[in-house]
């Protein structure tokens, strides 16, 4: 009965994560959130080699292999507040712009782990993995010829059925398939819906959201290699996304998106009996989908938004180093606190394109706790992204009046979550 009944709590949890979907968006790591469930989000997303929940396969499928059995609950409040400005154009394009005419997004997460046998467990993690908003009421692109409101919303949601097994008492492997839903929108963007910026024009922007799906794989490994201390690894392959053909005009190739290969390494080490400091390295590869890779520049080499080896968002790769230290007050009550630096993806030279994904935050603060109740567990996490802010340096091209573009974010995050041990 009680397998039952964790059972169908998880496939309603999938359920609730399919619809609540479009409310997701996320902008961390660039676009990538910078941790997975609410005990991660306290040790500012340390995962790799520090499982703590069901939404462990989400950084390391081998996770699942080492949580019990236990159906995680939690939702985020996530609110940015991101901007632009631009100087020194000769089109009249100058001024300050906020991008916070939406500001409030709800993210819920669901994990469930069962163990089948001593040696072997399955899961499903259902979180958000990514994804940007920006939502400007004054239009930064006016000058050129946009009109209205100004904007992207992009929404990515993750199914992740894992897999995990124990060969022998201390090391873990795991595998996953990861389900990818992802939805796009723009808006006032009439300034780049010419034959002259894109390969085709009247599917660039103001086209209502558009969807598409995609699967990956996750392989991970974690082992206890001394009586105080675990390492783990992690890698999750590209996913090729099927078209964005409502915006074929804007992205590469047609309307292609796919999300990058991201790969990294974890340690955790038990300093005392109830201290535990952790570390994860993450690398995502942002450069390798061509859409977010190419630089705005292929534009005046003949490169066409939208074309094949098109212009695009110009971000580079970044690594990400993320440090976490866990205490147990005692039976009842653990505390987290985690931080995390990660390159800047957003080179000087991109920040024009960039007004509309700024996600240029590179470090995050974090707290954390847990309470143990009768039935289960409340966990809470606040993180902190304090204000980057990137100034563009040669970013606004000649034939769009020269200039600069800069670019600013700052992100603040509230996590609540409910764990029952089944």
């Amino acid at each position: 009965m009680k397998f039952q009944i964790a059972s169908s709590r998880a496939g309603s949890l999938v359920l609730l994560g399919a619809l609540a979907w479009p409310g997701l968006a996320s902008a961390t790591n660039g676009y990538f959130s910078h941790g997975y469930g609410v005990r991660a989000q306290g040790v500012a997303g340390v995962s790799i080699a520090l499982p703590q929940d069901g939404l462990a396969a989400a950084a390391n499928p081998a996770g699942t292999a080492l949580v019990g059995d236990r159906l995680d609950l939690g939702v985020s409040l996530f609110r940015p507040d991101r901007g632009a400005s631009i100087h020194g154009n000769a089109y009249g394009a100058d001024g300050d712009y906020s991008a916070n005419q939406t500001r409030n997004f709800v993210i819920p997460e669901a994990g469930y782990v069962r163990r089948v046998a001593p040696d072997l467990a399955w899961g499903v993690a259902v979180y958000g993995n990514g994804g940007m908003n920006t939502d400007y009421g004054r239009n930064p692109f006016a000058a050129y010829g946009g009109s209205g409101s100004a904007g992207v919303d992009l929404s990515q949601l993750f199914v992740t059925p894992s897999v995990a097994f124990r060969p022998v008492e201390n090391h873990a492997f795991g595998a996953a398939l990861s389900f990818a839903y992802q939805r796009f929108a723009a808006e006032g963007l009439q300034a780049f819906d010419n034959p002259m910026v894109s390969s085709s024009p009247g599917a660039v922007t103001n086209r209502g959201h558009d969807s598409a799906t995609g699967w990956g794989l996750k392989l991970g490994w974690t082992g206890q290699v001394l009586p105080s201390l675990r390492l783990g690894a992690s890698w999750s392959s590209r996913i090729e996304m099927g078209e964005l053909g409502r915006y074929r005009g804007l992205f590469e190739g047609g309307g292609g998106f796919d999300i990058p290969a991201n790969y990294g390494v974890g340690v955790a080490w038990q300093a005392l009996p109830a201290l535990t400091l952790a570390a994860d390295w993450q690398r995502i590869e942002y450069s390798s989908v061509k859409a977010v890779g190419n630089p705005l520049s292929v534009l005046l080499q003949g490169g066409q938004l939208g074309a094949d080896k098109g212009a695009g968002f110009g971000w580079r790769d970044v690594s990400v180093i993320k440090l976490g230290a866990i205490y147990a007050v005692d039976e009842r009550i653990t505390l987290r606190a985690g931080l995390s630096r990660t390159q800047q993806p957003v080179p000087a030279s991109q920040t024009f394109f960039n007004v509309l994904a700024p996600g240029v935050v590179r470090n995050h603060f974090s707290l954390g706790a847990s309470f143990k109740t009768g039935s289960g567990e409340w966990s809470a996490a606040y993180t902190r992204a304090p204000r980057t802010r990137v100034a563009g340096q040669g970013s606004i091209p000649a034939n769009f009046g020269g200039g600069e573009a800069d670019v600013d974010l700052r992100e603040d995050v509230f996590t609540l979550g409910y764990s029952w041990v089944l």
